[in-house]
């Protein structure tokens, strides 16, 4: 028996039970949306995830255009959301053409709803480093869905666009 066989990796134990509430937390979006015009109450996600994460499947063109990483917002015009222990399905519009997402929650790296100042950063399963999991605190006063860059464009999370989350990062 190695040194290595002796350590419970907590730090996995951790990311792993809290990648369970980014589950739990679409499964509840499942159970109560009905399709007629978005989630309860003033909930709404931003979810970033690695484009070239192993599983990931998008169609090419965005992929080309968000190499690397994506950020997707769940408020208004979804459909076909579906989640299980590996991935999260939806389909969502983009210049009016509805695309099939593939995201297995391991290449999520960031999960935040900004109407109750939450959010979740992680290091991409299989990465794990000794930073594996960082929570940070939204700023306060940037919970306007419809104005995330605070420029008063607004829009975006009922438009289908990606949008930058660099704001919610610590630096």
């Amino acid at each position: 028996m190695n040194e290595d066989d002796d350590i419970l990796r907590y730090d996995r134990m951790v990311e792993n039970a809290l990648r369970s509430v980014v589950r739990t937390a679409i499964e509840e979006v499942i159970e109560s949306y009905d399709g007629s015009g978005g989630m309860l109450g003033d909930h709404h996600f931003y979810i970033t995830f690695l484009t070239d994460y192993p599983g990931v499947q998008i169609p090419d063109y965005l992929r080309d255009r968000y190499p690397g990483e994506m950020t997707i917002v769940l408020q208004y015009q979804f459909s076909d959301l579906a989640v299980d222990d590996e991935k999260m399905e939806v389909t969502l519009s983009f210049n009016d053409i509805p695309e099939k997402l593939i995201v297995p929650l391991g290449g999520i790296s960031i999960f935040a709803d900004p109407s109750v100042n939450f959010a979740l950063q992680f290091q991409p399963l299989g990465e794990v480093t000794e930073d594996d999991l960082i929570l940070q605190e939204m700023p306060e006063g940037d919970d306007d869905p419809d104005d995330p860059d605070g420029s008063g464009g607004g829009g975006a999370s009922q438009t289908g666009e990606v949008i930058s989350l660099d704001k919610f990062r610590k630096k």
